[in-house]
């Protein structure tokens, strides 16, 4: 009985992947216009603010300066169902933002968006040990200065609030964000979770580059 619940589940799943995917194709193929996309970020706004850069307490994510194909796929994945985030979904939904071509034009103005100088730190315990965690594990995709990758879809990380890099390692070490990188989790996996609040924290500090 099991194997037989699972099997629709699992298609399910490769369904939503699959729609996701597309959307990020689609939207990486088409000419943004970034006046329609000054016009759809209103929406975005309400939780983001319009300087794109959340709230400290990390209720809310700095969005500003983040690389646009992190962007895209980030709101392709929240559309197809492929991450986990109820309050997004209204949000993202194309009834209310639009389609592709939406997505393509929205991502492009927060991209020019300039990132937050001031983000929600930590307690400032244990930087050291934290700097060396996150050379052992995070430097080799997001860089020495936590710039990421846009080619890669690694996301920038440096302006990012403590509270919300917490959240999110956490969710994808514990398997509830589906669509965290695989070697972050294996990264992550062995880690604690004072451990990931430290190593949030060293992120959340890291000067913006000159």
């Amino acid at each position: 009985m099991k194997s037989k619940l699972l099997l629709p589940a699992l298609l399910l799943i490769s369904i939503n992947l699959s729609a996701g995917e597309s959307e990020i194709e689609q939207a990486l193929s088409l000419k943004p216009d970034i006046e329609n996309g000054r016009k759809a970020y209103e929406l975005c706004a309400t939780c983001h603010l319009d300087n794109g850069w959340g709230k400290p307490d990390g209720s809310f994510p700095v969005i500003a300066g983040q690389h646009r194909k992190v962007l895209i796929k980030q709101l392709a994945d929240i559309r197809a169902r492929n991450r986990e985030n109820p309050t997004m979904y209204p949000f993202t939904d194309p009834e209310t933002i639009g389609g592709v071509q939406a997505i393509a034009d929205v991502t492009e103005y927060i991209s020019t968006l300039s990132p937050n100088p001031q983000p929600g730190v930590g307690e400032g315990e244990n930087l050291a040990q934290a700097e060396q965690l996150y050379k052992d594990n995070c430097l080799m995709c997001h860089g020495k200065e936590g710039l990421g990758n846009g080619d890669a879809f690694f996301p920038r990380l440096q302006g990012q609030h403590h509270a919300y890099l917490v959240r999110q390692m956490l969710w994808i070490r514990d398997g509830f964000r589906k669509n965290g990188n695989a070697l972050m989790v294996e990264k992550l996996k062995p880690m604690s979770d004072d451990q990931i609040s430290m190593l949030a924290d060293y992120i959340s500090r890291m000067p913006a580059p000159n």
